[in-house]
């Protein structure tokens, strides 16, 4: 049945209806015996509002009757002869318990059902026996048959379409979780669904079409300040739920503690299937079901990506499997991507770039990381590194590995021997300043991956378990991309081991056992970084599969160093090379004192010169409360 046939349907069914309460408030009205028909059959509108919020029969008449002014120009003339007062041709709760069977005082209850879900409002003065009973605009045109989404959630709440048959529910937690919510006694009772691992938009597809429900998104940081906002946002959102057969999927990416709290109490009091991502410590109450979800392995995604691209696809010389080993996205991610991508791509190349593919799947993947680590802009290149010969071997090594793992593991089959022990660590040991993390931002620049900088100092928790959450829940973001992890200061986890001497020196350990088992299983780049390699216990270090030292410069790297610190537009006067490679500086340190410089120049409206690095020199080595070498600055001016 087309629209058009359903609201003729439904015109048809109403008008009937109404003209039995017409003649049933007329008959009243004059004082003649008058009942209304025991099941009287509702309008499909009306039924279906009934239905989808449980209405009681009088709840149901009462909504009728105080839409039908509005639906059928009789009724104001009935109900205003019906309460004796031409000023009031509308329906009051007062009328409503005397005119019709069943009445029920809680129908008109804050909490009942017809106030909760903003199907009436009071409307007036004189308590609710008097006030005018008026209905929702929204609900009074579901009455008429004509229905469509409250555009008052449209801002907050936004319709996320999918594809029949695209996604599938499997696993046996998430077919718990279906259990549970059919088998919650009401909403308010249905435990959230919590996804730990994996995609939010996807897994709510999956679980939306396995229950026939429409799938919503709501972010965390877009809720309204204002409580009374945020309540009736709730009530009208639980309403459009019910009416509409949907889910809400909660992109909790966190907002400030404030809004955590808010956004904490919202959920817990919503009275709806919810499912949310990215939920960190929130401070929830309600009762929890977690997941973790997958979009399939990499072969899967491959015949996605394929069947996205058709013959496009094949013009990329096999380098697909790549992309479906990289980036961990769903089939509805896939086809936009791939979409977006013809469109730059509609010439007959025979070598189509695959770099902007790349990128846009990387864009994709990144959504959530900056919430749980530094996002590293890498913009350095290998000619940026001063390193002896066997670190820089061992770094491209590195890269090479990455680039291949699609092949070695999966093509070449070494994947099917172990998880264990897939991932690729190293730990770059060396002072501060020393390069370790420009060559994370060399490597992150070279294979195009997002680079993500993790204090573990930050992340260690003094409260037992909260290190292993922490540490998941940046794993569990970082897997959809296959982001380079930089870990900073590795000391503050994987310092030597201490003799187990209560819980919490045995919970230590298991974090460090729980961080060692994550790296070697996860599937993208896990750096360490620690001022010294004898801080760090010798029995982790050999569950690294590569150990870069990066040593202090001596005069000839910090030559070097010098040599190509300044930017090539960068206005000089001769410098001398040698003089400045005599100071005792990592190269972190030369290129604050040259940046440094480089201001001063700037503020004078002159070439950067001798005398700016002296003056550069003194305030670094003070920052640094080093003893400032006078004998190697002088001639300097």
């Amino acid at each position: 049945m087309n629209i058009a046939e359903s609201f003729a349907r439904n015109r048809q069914a109403l008008s009937e209806v109404l003209d039995i309460f017409a003649d049933y408030l007329q008959r009243r009205i004059e004082g003649q015996p008058a009942t209304l028909a025991a099941g009287l059959q509702a309008p499909p509108g009306l039924a279906h509002v009934a239905h989808s919020l449980g209405l009681t029969p009088f709840e149901q008449q009462t909504l009728l009757l105080a839409a039908a002014p509005d639906l059928d120009a009789r009724f104001q003339d009935l109900l205003a002869q019906a309460q004796g007062d031409e000023s009031k041709p509308w329906l009051s709760f007062g009328l409503a318990l005397m005119l019709l069977p069943d009445a029920d005082w809680s129908a008109v209850m804050p909490v009942g059902r017809l106030r909760r879900w903003h199907l009436l409002e009071l409307d007036g003065v004189g308590g609710p026996l008097a006030a005018r009973l008026r209905p929702d605009e929204v609900i009074l045109h579901q009455i008429a048959g004509l229905a469509y989404p409250d555009p008052r959630l449209e801002p907050w709440f936004i319709h996320l379409p999918g594809n029949p048959g695209d996604e599938s529910v499997g696993d046996a937690a998430s077919q718990a979780l279906l259990d549970a919510w059919q088998a919650a006694p009401s909403l308010a009772l249905a435990p959230l669904a919590r996804l730990e691992q994996g995609d939010g938009e996807a897994c709510g597809q999956a679980l939306s079409q396995r229950l026939g429900l429409r799938l919503y998104r709501l972010s965390g940081v877009d809720l309204p300040a204002n409580h009374e906002e945020r309540e009736q946002l709730a009530r009208l959102w639980e309403r459009e739920a019910l009416l509409q057969g949907a889910l809400l999927w909660v992109d909790c990416e966190l907002p400030s503690p404030d809004e955590a709290r808010q956004l904490a109490v919202f959920i817990d009091r919503l009275q709806a299937l919810v499912l949310i991502s990215g939920a960190g410590s929130l401070p929830l109450q309600r009762s929890q079901h977690r997941l973790s979800w997958t979009e399939g392995d990499a072969n899967s995604r491959l015949q996605a990506w394929q069947a996205a691209l058709g013959e496009q696809g094949a013009l990329l010389n096999g380098r697909l499997g790549g992309l479906a080993e990289q980036f961990q996205l769903s089939g509805r991610s896939i086809a936009r991507i791939a979409d977006g991508w013809r469109l730059g791509h509609q010439s007959e190349s025979e070598s189509p770039a695959l770099e902007p593919l790349w990128d846009a799947c990387r864009d994709e993947a990144r959504r959530g990381l900056d919430s749980l680590a530094e996002r590293v802009e890498a913009r350095a290149g290998w000619d940026d590194l001063v390193l002896p010969d066997t670190a820089i071997t061992t770094l491209r090594t590195i890269a090479a590995q990455v680039r291949q793992r699609s092949r070695v593991y999966r093509d070449w089959g070494f994947a099917e021997r172990s998880a264990r022990g897939l991932g690729i660590s190293a730990l770059f040991a060396g002072g501060s300043g020393t390069g370790k993390t420009l060559a994370a931002e060399v490597l992150a620049n070279e294979l195009r991956l997002d680079l993500l900088r993790i204090d573990l100092s930050a992340l260690v928790s003094k409260y037992i378990g909260e290190t292993e959450k922490n540490l998941s829940r940046v794993f569990a973001v970082a897997e959809r991309s296959g982001a380079i992890l930089l870990f900073d200061e590795a000391d503050a986890l994987f310092g030597k081991r201490s003799e187990v001497k209560d819980s919490h020196d045995r919970y230590a350990n298991l974090e460090v056992s729980y961080l060692l088992q994550r790296i070697e299983t996860y599937r993208g780049l896990a750096i360490l970084t620690s001022n010294f390699k004898q801080a760090i216990d010798s029995a982790f270090q050999r569950r690294l599969r590569f150990i870069v030292q990066f040593p202090f410069p001596d005069v000839p790297a910090r030559s070097a160093i010098w040599q190509r610190v300044f930017p090539p537009s960068a206005p000089l006067e001769p410098l001398d090379i040698a003089k400045l490679a005599r100071l005792s500086l990592a190269g972190g340190h030369i290129r604050n004192l040259a940046l440094n410089a480089a201001f001063l120049a700037a503020d004078e409206a002159a070439p950067i010169g001798m005398r700016h690095l002296r003056t550069a020199a003194e305030a670094e080595f003070a920052k640094l409360e080093k003893p400032l070498p006078e004998a190697d600055l002088r001639d300097w001016a």
